[in-house]
């Protein structure tokens, strides 16, 4: 991976979550190769000692444990002397399913590390944004944290409430010189699909799908994550990254950043069908893809 050239002071710094892979990654990268400071956090310390090797400043950071957040929190705060410019709160799982197979131990800890524990990060730095009257939190979302697609309730569930809480926060923040903004991604090349299949195996199983009544759903879906069919619509991370450079830059920054065709295409979907026709919409994509 290469890091693009510096186009900005070398003084704004910004802490991305979820950097062992994927868009958190790429963005860590991209980032530090525009002269900011990055923060890179994973979950576990191998990772972080591999970030560490790659001269990234980086912290244990694991959404589903307080501590882990408190302690980087207060870390990247002092490194900064409480100037922190930036959050990315990125780094989020799946548990696929129909909601009536989910169970409710997995939905508790799928909401601890999907959305509580974005609270509990970006709460601590707020303070810190509101002093400086400058900063921004920018929120990977998804393209279902406005529509709903079946068998993936639980996901949907937790960015439904990230769109809600980041809305707000937004209005609660206007003024402070704190922007917030959303991006939402349609398929992006990721390891996103082989974790949630993990995640299936963990919480669902092989004993769930056979008892469950969407059983043959099930086996059709399985064998197309397994196959790791890219399809025709997704992008790489760079993709999501072009936008959080915006949000991070622009001089006024965007509420709302669309990423792939999948994207547009339901919002305006949203935008103009009625409910009824909308949900039919939503049936036939979901089952265009088993």
């Amino acid at each position: 991976m290469i890091d693009r050239p510096a186009t900005i002071s070398p003084h704004k710094s910004i802490l991305i979550t979820g950097c062992s892979s994927g868009i958190g990654a790429v963005a860590a990268h991209i980032l530090r190769g525009r002269n900011w400071r990055v923060f890179a956090t994973a979950r576990k310390p191998e990772d972080v000692a591999r970030l560490k090797g790659l001269g990234f400043e980086s912290f244990r950071l694991d959404y589903e444990d307080p501590e882990s957040i408190k302690a980087t929190a207060q870390a990247v705060l002092k490194a900064t002397d409480g100037e922190l410019d930036a959050v990315f709160n990125n780094g989020a799982y799946a548990v696929p399913g129909a909601l009536e197979d989910i169970p409710t131990e997995a939905l508790r800890a799928l909401f601890e590390a999907n959305f509580i524990g974005w609270h509990d990060l970006t709460r601590q730095l707020i303070p810190a944004m509101r002093a400086n009257k400058s900063g921004r939190i920018v929120q990977c979302s998804s393209v279902l944290g406005f529509v709903a697609l079946k068998y993936r309730g639980a996901y949907t569930a937790s960015k439904f409430a990230l769109e809600a809480y980041s809305d707000t926060l937004r209005q609660e923040l206007k003024g402070s010189g704190v922007h917030v903004s959303l991006i939402e991604p349609g398929p992006i090349d990721t390891r996103f699909t082989q974790n949630a299949l993990a995640n299936f195996d963990r919480w669902i199983g092989a004993e769930g799908m056979k008892a469950s009544l969407h059983r043959r759903t099930y086996e059709k879906r399985r064998i197309r994550m397994e196959k790791g069919d890219p399809g025709p619509f997704k992008l790489p991370s760079e993709a999501v990254v072009k936008c959080l450079i915006h949000s991070v830059e622009a001089k006024r920054p965007k509420a709302r950043y669309h990423v792939t065709i999948p994207t547009t295409v339901m919002a305006v979907a949203k935008w103009v069908l009625p409910t009824s026709l909308l949900d039919r919409f939503c049936i036939w994509a979901a089952d265009g893809e088993e």
